[in-house]
C-alpha cells in the first residue's frame, strides 16, 4: 500500500541533530496509517519535503521526518524526497509509474499537496485501484459545507504578505462571507486605495484597483492602524531587538509596517466575537517575531474564545494556532494552506479530480 502523505514540516537542528520541530502533519496520518497496518497492510508512504528542484540536496534529505515517523508509527517506510527526482514537479508518467511498481493500492491522504499536478498525485489513480484518505475527506467535506451552508454571521480572515496571492480568495470570500477581514502585508495595497501613506511597507500597484473595488464593493475589512519598525531594523525572530512603534492610520517615510494596531485589534476580535461560523488563512504580521506578534495572537485567541464553527488552514495560521496553545480549541485545523485556498477559490483541486477520474472502481 502506497500512501501519499505531506510531511513537508519545519525542521531545524536539536543538539546538533535535525530535528522535527512540529509535527502536525505526521500525527495527522496516524489513524490512516495504523488502521492499515492493523489489517495487515505492509505500508509505505512518500512525501515532498522543501524545494531541492530535482536535484538530490542532502539538507532536503527526510532523514529527519523519517526519525519522526519511526517514533510515532515504527511500522511504517518513508521513501525518499520525491522532488529529488525533476520528474515530481514535471508530473512525468515513467516516475509516477515507478512510485507505484510492486504495489496493490494507492490512498491520497496529502490534501496540502493535492491542488499541485505532480506526479505522485496525478499518475498512480490512473495505474492501481485509489482512494481518498480519511483526512483528506474530511478536509474536503468541511471546506465545502463551510461554502455552501455557514452559519450566520460568516466571518472570514485572510492574512499573509503579499496581495496578489490571496487576492483571488477575497473575491471569492466577500461573496461568501458577510465580513471579510484582511489582515498581514497584504492589506497596505488596500490602505493605499484609502488614501493613506504606508511607508515602507509591502504595495503591489498592479492589484491597486482590484483592492479599490473591492473596498467599494464588497463587505471588506482592513486594519486602521499598524505596529512597525524602522526601515533596516532587523525583525523576524526572537534574537531581533529595536522599539515598535504604533504608527496610528499612516506610516511616514522610514518606517515599515509589520503588524497591525491596536484599534485594528479591537475591531476585529469585535467582529469575530459575534461570529457563528470562522474561517482564519494568514497572520496578521510577521508573529514569528515576539515584537509583532500582538495581532496574530489577539486573533487567534479570539477564534479560539468564540462558539462559532472555526475553520484554520494555511501553515502559517496553523504554526500561529499551535504555539499559543489553542489547536484544541477550534472546530477544525486544516493541513494544507495554498490547497485549502485553491479549493475554496476554484472548488475543485486536481489531486480529487484525479481520484475521481481512476480508471478503477
Amino acid at each position: 500500500m502506497l500512501v501519499r502523505v505531506d510531511y513537508n514540516t519545519p525542521v531545524a537542528e536539536v543538539d546538533d541533530v535535525l530535528t522535527v520541530t512540529d509535527d502536525f502533519r505526521i500525527r495527522a496520518t496516524l489513524p490512516l496509517l495504523k488502521e492499515l497496518l492493523s489489517l495487515g497492510a505492509t505500508v509505505v508512504a512518500c512525501t515532498h519535503f522543501g524545494r531541492p528542484k530535482g536535484k538530490v540536496v542532502a539538507t532536503y534529505s527526510v532523514e529527519p521526518i523519517r526519525r519522526r515517523l519511526a517514533q510515532l508509527c515504527p511500522d511504517v517506510e518513508l521513501m525518499e524526497n520525491l522532488r529529488f527526482n525533476p520528474g515530481e514537479e514535471s508530473n512525468d508518467p515513467a516516475f509516477g509509474a515507478s512510485l507505484v511498481d510492486g504495489f496493490d493500492y494507492y490512498i491520497n491522504e496529502a490534501f496540502g499537496a493535492s491542488h499541485r499536478e505532480h506526479a505522485s498525485i496525478m499518475i498512480p489513480p490512473t495505474l492501481v485501484p485509489s482512494a481518498a484518505g480519511p483526512n483528506l475527506q474530511r478536509e474536503v467535506s468541511t471546506i465545502q459545507s463551510l461554502l455552501t451552508a455557514p452559519d450566520r454571521p460568516f466571518v472570514a480572515i485572510v492574512g499573509g504578505a503579499k496581495v496578489a496571492e490571496k487576492l483571488g480568495i477575497v473575491k471569492v470570500l466577500s461573496e461568501k462571507a458577510d465580513t471579510v477581514i484582511v489582515g498581514g502585508g497584504m492589506a497596505f495595497t488596500f490602505e493605499v486605495d484609502q488614501g493613506r501613506s504606508i511607508g515602507s511597507s509591502l504595495f503591489d500597484e498592479s492589484h491597486l484597483l482590484e483592492c479599490a473595488s473591492l473596498l467599494r464593493d464588497a463587505n471588506v475589512l482592513i486594519p486602521a492602524d499598524s505596529r512597525g519598525l524602522a526601515d533596516g531594523q532587523p525583525f523576524g525572530d526572537a534574537s531581533c531587538e529595536g522599539e515598535v512603534i504604533e504608527f496610528g492610520a499612516n506610516i511616514p517615510e522610514g518606517f515599515v509596517g509589520l503588524d497591525i494596531g491596536p484599534d485594528a485589534v479591537k475591531e476585529f476580535c469585535d467582529v469575530i466575537a459575534e461570529a457563528k461560523t470562522i474561517l482564519w488563512n494568514g497572520p496578521m504580521g510577521v508573529f514569528e517575531d515576539p515584537r509583532l506578534s500582538t495581532g496574530t495572537e489577539a486573533i487567534a485567541r479570539a477564534v479560539a474564545a468564540s462558539d462559532a464553527v472555526s475553520v484554520i488552514g494555511g501553515g502559517d495560521s496553523v504554526a500561529a494556532l499551535l504555539s499559543y496553545g489553542l489547536e484544541d480549541q477550534v472546530s477544525f485545523v486544516s493541513t494544507g494552506g495554498g490547497a485549502s485556498l485553491e479549493l475554496v477559490e476554484l472548488g475543485d483541486l486536481p489531486g480529487l479530480r484525479a481520484l475521481r477520474e481512476s480508471p478503477f472502481d
